[in-house]
């Protein structure tokens, strides 16, 4: 299954990135020289996504600015100037942008990956290809702790042969990490709150109703929350751009 269409999460406020984020969004930082939602853009359309709703919030106009450069996609914006949504509020809102009969892929414009292996499937496209509407709300892409750049050690979730995921308590086997990809169908946020939320609940939900599977993510994944963290993140971008 191709899917064509996703949101990006992009307007959080950045406070840990400080003083960068006191005059521009943490998505348009920069990681070898490149912003960090353009790694994000980059992989959903690689994956075959067609259309993307990015949230902005957070110097607004700068990240709309970014956007509209963009020509390989349409690029809808869901507008958060007057109300910060949190992560479940936001996709809420946004997702109403899409075809709600349809798969959508969900992405965080500040995590993002590199050194996919050559010949095999995106991450995202083999994440697509697990979804399944009739067994599962969501389907997320997870990453081991030795595949992370930046990440603060903490495990999410526990990962089953099969899949499915349950939260990750001490000495559970399979730990991974949220690795802030997912795919679900946007109708499954139609009886979301109306305010800002965070999205754990639906977490939470599918994991009780076993609904909620993950896929094991391919290559380096990084996290870049504070200006500490930038230069560990370009050293591994370098280092898989000049293997490449």
């Amino acid at each position: 299954m191709i899917i064509k269409q996703a949101m990006v999460l992009a307007a959080g406020l950045g406070t840990r990135m400080r003083p960068i984020t006191e005059t521009m969004p943490k998505p348009l930082v920069r990681i070898g020289g490149k912003p960090m939602i353009d790694y994000v853009l980059d992989a959903l359309i690689a994956a075959g996504v067609r259309t993307i709703v990015v949230n902005v919030h957070h110097h607004a106009d700068q990240m709309e600015t970014h956007l509209a450069k963009e020509k390989r996609v349409e690029i809808r914006i869901s507008d958060e100037r007057d109300r910060l949504m949190d992560s479940g509020g936001g996709l809420a809102k946004g997702l109403k942008l899409l075809d709600q009969d349809q798969p959508a892929l969900v992405m965080n414009a500040d995590l993002f990956w590199v050194g996919e292996p050559d010949g095999e499937p995106d991450n995202l496209s083999r994440l697509a290809k697990q979804f399944d509407a009739s067994r599962m709300d969501m389907s997320m892409l997870c990453v081991e702790q030795d595949q992370t750049t930046g990440h603060n050690g903490k495990n999410d979730f526990s990962m089953a042969q099969d899949g499915r995921l349950t939260r990750h308590v001490p000495g559970a086997a399979n730990p991974v990490v949220y690795a802030g990809a997912l795919v679900l169908m946007p109708h499954m946020l139609d009886d979301a709150p109306k305010g800002p939320f965070n999205l754990n609940i639906y977490f939470d939900r599918a994991i009780a109703a076993g609904r909620l599977y993950g896929s094991g993510l391919k290559g380096q994944w990084l996290t870049v929350g504070t200006p500490d963290a930038i230069a560990p993140a370009e050293a591994v971008v370098a280092r898989y751009v000049r293997s490449a």
